[in-house]
């Protein structure tokens, strides 16, 4: 059996930086998601689309979507592959026929690639668009993660698209503001929406199985520079106890203080971690990007949840195809981006500025001029205009397919060593 972060896929690593005026054209016009060129070399990158994942556009094309694929199933849909694990340039197997009509069916090579054994730079560049509208890496290898999602049935993709087509009418249905932010969370992704177009595109971190990040509808309303990171009671209680049973220096080296609830400061030691004494006090972490859960900023969004936007110093999930790492809030990549987005209209907040207050250390508090909106959503399947659909693992079943979608177990797992803290 693979593990959870083997097999479980999240959302493409590449990102997209921000666009402004000329720019933003350039980048509406250049971002065409793939293009059906099959004379690529074998090193092709993926573009992406600027249409944002929640939009109009984007409901429409799901719709066709969903056409799309029933004429796929009644052409009797796709033959599962078997024997093509560990495929890669240059393999020579008869499994890479069975592969290459597999790719054909749904678009992601020409009909015209013929029916060779050879696993060639054609088949390679349709595996790597495969993965991306899947979520996995964009290796060209066919990995497990790759297999899985090749073998689930058209039958399932076509319930799947519906599923999400009734979230989207729900979304878009009561229309969108000219900027707003969406994070979808099976796809651990995270969009800026100005005037239609995707501004930036930012990987995150979202909540573990059995700590799930909630949907939400709200505004974020301020941003905290160098914050201090206070411990959820659950994180005290499943976490930290945990960890100082087995490591009694952990806080003392993480730089977390323990409060009494007259406000004193505790020492580790007076405490009995081998009981639910420790429940009863407060942990605060020092600022410092460096270490802190939070890294150097926290994005507030009021909302009944307690749950907020993040930088952490944990930057190498974002390389990570399974990306359900966190408490239930989520993590951003190239959050100064993403900040200078939100704070752009907040008078005094350049780049400049929001760099020099990175580097200074400073506890510093930025209201947002204007409120941005900001949605928590979940979607597994979506379209684009230009025909291309994406879909990924519904990582809290939430579809309610069941085992019709082969993802790994969904049973928690003891807390990750490296980011059992970060909220």
């Amino acid at each position: 059996m693979f593990s959870r972060r083997t097999l479980l896929t999240g959302s493409l690593a590449l990102i997209f930086t921000p666009a402004t005026g000329a720019l933003a054209q350039q980048f509406a016009q250049s971002q065409a998601e793939w293009s059906q060129n099959y004379e690529a070399v074998s090193r092709t990158r993926v573009q992406r689309t600027s249409t944002p994942m929640m939009s109009a556009e984007a409901l429409a094309a799901t719709e066709q979507m969903i056409e799309y694929y029933r004429n796929i199933a009644a052409r009797g849909g796709w033959q599962p592959v078997q024997g093509v694990q560990g495929l890669r340039v240059g393999s020579k197997s008869p499994a890479v026929v069975a592969l290459r009509q597999r790719l054909i069916v749904t678009g992601d090579l020409d009909q015209a690639a013929g029916e060779s054994p050879i696993f060639d730079s054609y088949v390679e560049a349709a595996v790597r668009r495969f993965q991306a509208r899947h979520g996995i890496s964009s290796t060209g290898t066919v990995t497990a993660p790759t297999v899985a999602a090749m073998n689930v049935p058209a039958e399932v993709r076509i319930r799947q698209l519906e599923i999400n087509v009734a979230r989207l009418r729900t979304l878009v249905g009561a229309g969108l503001p000219n900027r707003y932010a969406v994070a979808n969370i099976p796809a651990a992704l995270v969009e800026t929406v100005e005037g239609g177009v995707v501004h930036t595109r930012h990987a995150a971190g979202v909540g573990k199985i059995d700590r799930q990040s909630p949907l939400l509808n709200s505004k974020v309303v301020e941003v905290n520079f160098n914050p201090f990171w206070t411990a959820p009671a659950s994180v005290v209680k499943k976490d930290l106890i945990p960890k100082m049973q087995k490591e009694p220096n952990y806080l003392t080296e993480n730089r977390i203080r323990i409060f009494n609830s007259a406000g004193q400061e505790v020492q580790s030691s007076q405490i009995n971690w081998f009981s639910d004494e420790a429940t009863r006090y407060r942990f605060r972490q020092d600022p410092g990007g460096d270490l802190n859960s939070m890294g150097f900023v926290r994005i507030n969004i009021p909302n009944p949840h307690g749950v907020y936007m993040h930088d952490t110093p944990s930057k190498g999930i974002f390389g990570d195809d399974f990306r359900f790492v966190s408490s239930g809030c989520i993590r951003i990549q190239n959050v100064r981006d993403y900040i200078e987005w939100l704070l752009k209209d907040t008078p005094g907040w350049s780049r400049e500025q929001i760099d020099a207050t990175f580097k200074s250390g400073e506890r510093i508090d930025a209201r947002l001029a204007q409120p941005v909106p900001i949605h928590w959503i979940y979607m597994t399947a979506w379209a684009t205009p230009d025909g291309l659909v994406q879909f990924r693992d519904d990582i809290y079943n939430k579809d309610g397919l069941g085992s019709a979608i082969p993802v790994a177990s969904r049973t928690p797992t003891e807390p990750d060593e490296e980011m059992f803290l970060q909220n």
